[in-house]
């Protein structure tokens, strides 16, 4: 079994939370520019972890390396369950895209929804990707819809849907599968103020506020200040690690 030091920058108690990610040494080179440079974090079940920082500070890559999506040029990435540990930069391409769709969910700034697709079959897909029939798969897609608010609007294409519907179509296709850690890269990027806020609060809600983890990378104070905890970036390094009196947990 992998152990992780607790990390000096965190009040002693939050050590005690068990770890569901954690990075190691994480390096990443683009060119002469190092996006990421042996950088180390750990993420903590039922956490919400905002990361910010300028542009080119490494907020996307170290997200996609955390995700599977790209592999660090050095360090680990370790995904911690009951069933033991997993070194995800060490797997082949088959094995990381299998994980992302049964482990972690992923909400993006537009969304990414299939425009030729309704709302239902846009959030049914997740599932049948991992062999679920189509009958199962739109009736728990049914389900996630109606609890994100959007009870009657299944057979609306992504045209129909508001810039906020189809977030939620967004975080409902990214939970649906039951996945343990969502990412989400800059998820209110795209809308007004009021509807930030109330995409934040279902995605809090529906993911920190059932056991799960989240990963937000954002620009947005105001988004950040929602999180439980706050990461800043600048030139791929950690330049402080804070977490929030009362925010969402």
């Amino acid at each position: 079994m992998t152990t992780t030091p607790p990390d000096p920058l965190l009040p002693r108690d939050h050590a005690t939370v068990p770890v569901v990610l954690s990075a190691r040494g994480l390096t990443k080179t683009y060119d002469a520019t190092h996006a990421l440079a042996d950088l180390s974090l750990d993420l903590r079940a039922g956490e919400s972890v905002a990361v910010m920082g300028p542009s080119g500070g490494g907020k996307t890559t170290l997200l996609h390396c955390l995700a599977g999506i790209i592999t660090p040029d050095a360090g680990q990435v370790v995904l911690h369950t009951g069933r033991g540990t997993t070194d995800i930069a060490r797997l082949s391409d088959g094995e990381r895209s299998a994980l992302r769709r049964s482990t972690f969910g992923f909400v993006f700034q537009q969304g990414l929804l299939i425009p030729e697709l309704t709302a239902l079959e846009n959030v049914a897909v997740a599932l049948m990707l991992l062999g679920v029939d189509r009958a199962g798969a739109e009736h728990s897609a049914a389900q996630w819809l109606a609890a994100l608010g959007l009870g009657g609007m299944e057979d609306r294409r992504t045209g129909q849907l508001s810039g906020g519907q189809a977030q939620r179509v967004a975080i409902a296709r990214a939970q649906v599968t039951g996945a343990a850690v969502i990412f989400a890269d800059e998820p209110t990027g795209a809308l007004d103020s009021g509807t930030s806020a109330e995409v934040m609060d279902l995605l809090l809600r529906s993911t920190t506020g059932t056991g799960k983890t989240l990963v937000v990378v954002t620009h947005d104070d105001d988004v950040a200040r929602r999180c439980a905890r706050t990461v800043r970036l600048r030139d791929g390094r950690i330049v402080s690690d804070s977490l929030h009196a009362g925010a969402a947990a």
